[in-house]
């Protein structure tokens, strides 16, 4: 289970807060059936992607790459102390899991010179933030926090309606403190960094593309949850806003990167949670490295 990869002149740190079981298959996965589950289920046991009861497993991780220029952290996973009463898992946590997995890659929260959101879910953007006095400041205080404008708006306006928890304790806090870049989507940093709109999952999710004369890597976010959605790219998750384009925004990007040697970055798959696109009847797989 590599934490560290190299592509090109990019060092890729992953850091781990939960690889755990999730939620069962056919709950997340609405137009899983359970024959097709059957069919599926010895090489998604194989892979560590589903448990002897057919639940997912799940990692939830971000990850660190260090360009020539700058250390950036992708999606900053769930974060300690914060309220959230529908998953046991993250509700109130106070572990020290995070912190360690980032001191033994060799890097502190003050190494950070960008923090990048794929979008605005809780298991994303929760250690944006850290309790320190009753309030809710930066984790990383030297970092800008980049996020995407249709992303932003969107929660934006649904917060604005409706306060929303993991709004109020993980973005506005980074808002308020004059930290964030609210980006369109054709923004890059230095010449190793671009977005790649990938809307589906939220209507402003994006993918990030790293690498300077070539995608030597690619962090795709929640464009795909478990490597079953890489078999079958029309297969959505519950919690996507829009399944259909969801499923286009996933078989597009699975065609992008297929048989490339780019190195394909997810959120989620279980351990090594890293691999290459390769073509597999009219789906693909992502060959772990």
């Amino acid at each position: 289970m590599s934490l560290t990869l190299k592509a090109g002149d990019l060092t890729i740190h992953r850091i781990i807060e939960q690889e755990t079981t999730f939620l069962p298959a056919l709950e997340m996965l609405p137009t899983l059936t359970p024959e097709l589950l059957a069919e599926n289920r010895a090489w998604m046991q194989a892979a560590g992607a589903l448990d002897a009861s057919d639940v997912l497993v799940l990692c939830f991780q971000s990850y660190v790459v260090k360009t020539p220029h700058h250390t950036i952290l992708i999606d900053s996973c769930i974060g300690n102390d914060k309220p959230r009463p529908h998953r046991p898992k993250w509700n109130m946590k106070t572990d020290d899991t995070y912190m360690r997995a980032l001191g033994a890659a060799g890097l502190s929260v003050d190494d950070i010179d960008y923090v990048m959101c794929t979008h605005l879910h809780v298991d994303h953007v929760g250690w944006n933030t850290r309790l320190e006095n009753g309030r809710w400041v930066p984790t990383f205080p030297k970092a800008r926090y980049v996020f995407g404008k249709t992303e932003y708006d969107y929660w934006a306006g649904m917060h604005a309606k409706t306060p929303v928890p993991v709004i109020e304790d993980s973005v506005m806090p980074i808002v308020e403190a004059k930290r964030c870049e609210i980006v369109s989507d054709d923004h890059a940093i230095g010449d190793h960094v671009r977005l790649l709109p990938s809307p589906g999952h939220t209507p402003g999710h994006a993918a990030f593309r790293f690498g300077r004369t070539k995608d030597e890597a690619v962090f795709s976010g929640d464009l795909m949850h478990s490597p079953i959605q890489t078999r079958y790219p029309e297969m959505s998750v519950k919690f996507d806003v829009d399944p259909v384009e969801a499923g286009k925004t996933r078989r597009s990007f699975l065609e992008r990167y297929c048989d490339t040697d780019t190195l394909c970055c997810t959120a989620h798959f279980p351990s090594p949670s890293v691999g290459r696109i390769k073509r597999r009847g009219d789906g693909f797989s992502c060959e772990a490295v």
